[in-house]
């Protein structure tokens, strides 16, 4: 132990230097050897009292430290235990703010589920046919105003509301009734052919985009026709290949009546595209749909137009005949329409039927179509402009009476062989066809003007010009004999039997009163007082 003291006691110059820090390690070696020396088991009585007195200091010093050891654990481990339950509470706060936030997002999404399923269309339907007009037509304009919103919803695709409201539409209600999904189900031949399956016990499911091309309220009137009828028309483009696919899930369709597309012969030198996206876009997505994901495949009925037969002078038209010269970028994309059916059908098994219509025409027309607005113009004391050809003679059309189209339309389906392919697969030849629907009777539009005039009890103010080059042809005739033959086609309504039918609905539709009334109740007053024993008689 002496040496120990010496080395406490002696300070040379570099201990000097060391200063209190030396002593303080000195201290602490000293303070560890003999708490190590007592560790390792050193009998008390062995040691002098100096040593004796060391151990008891170094003891105590021990226990201080051990002391403070244990504080400082504690004072961490209380420190943890706080913190632990300083985050259990931010945890539970912040769980019951998520929980009121689901809750909040939930409501707000049934409520905006429920007002924008299709449901509403239906109801919004049978609203404005309590209103209704005179003859079961209700006013377009209030037509307009109460669809339009439901309408405009019914993209929102996808609940199961949406899907239990699709079902009913397409269920049918005879036993070997059809499941058609319709195409261009609120325009002028989709609206009778919807109405016309419907009735007969047929479910029937239309989509239309509700296009301008012509006045939407009169599409929005015919939606609203059909919804009182029980067929649902979701509004939607026949581009939305997601929307189709959905469909096809949903309902397995035995057969698809695509009706859907850019009309009008002079409306394509304006605005090309859309006829491209329409006639020959729209036509691939639906083929692609019914070819690889329909399950099964649906036989296909679709429009074609007689406007394929282009510049062709053979008379009457027959499906036989050329139809590679046409006039008209709209003839061109229905004839592009013709080609892809035939690689469709020989690729993936489709079952196909083109139907070549002449000019259609009646009740809930196209308002671009000649006897439509030569009907506006007149009562509106309008002039109206009548084609003559280059060499002088008359233009002449095969008009054809809507309710014969119908007929054709649900002949070329009833016929229709099932498609022999699935999930873009062919299994077998497919049926392929293609078929003239017309009257067989060209009459001059001369004409047609004069048996509107006798029913609207106007003159016509006429502008005599010459067709104009811009892929209007002179003539059209069509000959129907292989429709008649494969499933009966015969049209029965000539052009003045038509037309009267056709101003009857538009003067109820529109609300307004033709000059033959007044001239009537005119005329009769003049005979009634040239000849006053009749008139009392």
């Amino acid at each position: 132990m002496r040496p120990c003291s010496r080395i406490v006691e002696r300070k040379g110059p570099h201990d000097m230097e060391m200063g209190e820090g030396a002593e303080v390690s000195v201290s602490n070696a000293i303070a560890n050897a003999a708490a190590a020396r007592i560790e390792g088991g050193v009998p008390t009585r062995s040691l002098t009292p100096p040593q004796q007195q060391l151990r008891a200091s170094v003891g105590g010093k021990m226990a201080s430290l051990e002391d403070t050891s244990k504080s400082f654990r504690l004072e961490r481990h209380g420190s943890y235990l706080l913190r632990r339950i300083n985050s259990a509470k931010v945890v539970a706060a912040s769980s019951h703010l998520l929980f009121r936030a689901t809750i909040l997002a939930t409501v707000v999404l049934i409520l905006l589920f429920t007002l924008h399923y299709p449901p509403l269309l239906l109801s919004g339907s049978s609203a404005v046919s309590s209103a209704g007009g005179a003859g079961g037509h209700s006013n377009h304009r209030s037509l307009m105003a109460s669809s339009s919103a439901s309408a405009a919803s019914a993209i929102n695709y996808g609940g199961a509301a949406w899907e239990r409201e699709v079902r009913r539409s397409a269920t049918p209600r005879r036993q070997d009734g059809l499941t058609v999904l319709v195409t261009g189900a609120a325009g002028f031949v989709g609206t009778h052919c919807s109405l016309a399956m419907k009735k007969r016990g047929d479910g029937v499911v239309g989509i239309d985009n509700f296009n301008s091309y012509y006045d939407p309220s009169l599409k929005r009137a015919r939606q609203g026709l059909l919804g009182r009828h029980g067929v649902l028309v979701l509004e939607a483009d026949i581009n939305d290949a997601a929307l189709l696919t959905k469909l096809f899930d949903v309902v397995p369709f035995s057969h698809v009546l695509h009706l859907a597309a850019q009309a009008g012969v002079r409306y394509a030198m304006r605005n090309p595209q859309s006829y491209v996206a329409s006639n020959v876009a729209g036509l691939v997505a639906l083929f692609e749909v019914a070819a690889k994901h329909a399950d099964p495949q649906p036989a296909i009925v679709w429009a074609s137009s007689s406007s394929v037969y282009g510049l062709n002078t053979a008379t009457p038209f027959s499906e036989s005949h050329r139809t590679d010269r046409p006039a008209s970028l709209y003839a061109a994309t229905k004839k592009a329409g013709e080609a892809i059916a035939h690689t469709y059908n020989h690729i993936y098994g489709l079952s196909i039927t083109g139907l070549r219509f002449f000019t259609v025409y009646g009740p809930w027309g196209r308002p671009d179509m000649a006897y439509f607005s030569f009907t506006q113009r007149i009562l509106a004391g309008k002039p109206i402009n009548l084609f003559r050809r280059h060499d002088g003679a008359a233009v002449q059309r095969d008009f054809t009476y809507i309710d014969d189209v119908v007929r054709g339309c649900l002949g070329a389906l009833d016929t229709a062989s099932p498609s022999t392919g699935g999930g873009g697969k062919k299994r077998g030849p497919a049926q392929l066809r293609v078929y003239n629907l017309g009257n067989t009777a060209p009459v001059p539009v001369s004409k047609m003007v004069g048996i509107l005039e006798d029913l609207l009890g106007k003159k016509a103010k006429k502008n005599v010009v010459t067709l104009p080059q811009n892929g209007d042809v002179p003539y059209t005739h069509a000959n129907v004999s292989l429709a008649e033959q494969d499933f009966g086609y015969h049209p029965t309504t000539d052009l003045a039997t038509g037309l009267k039918q056709f101003v009857k609905w538009y003067v109820e539709y529109y609300k307004v009163q033709t000059g033959k009334h007044t001239d009537s109740k005119k005329r009769a007053e003049e005979e009634g007082e040239e000849t006053p024993a009749t008139a009392t008689a």
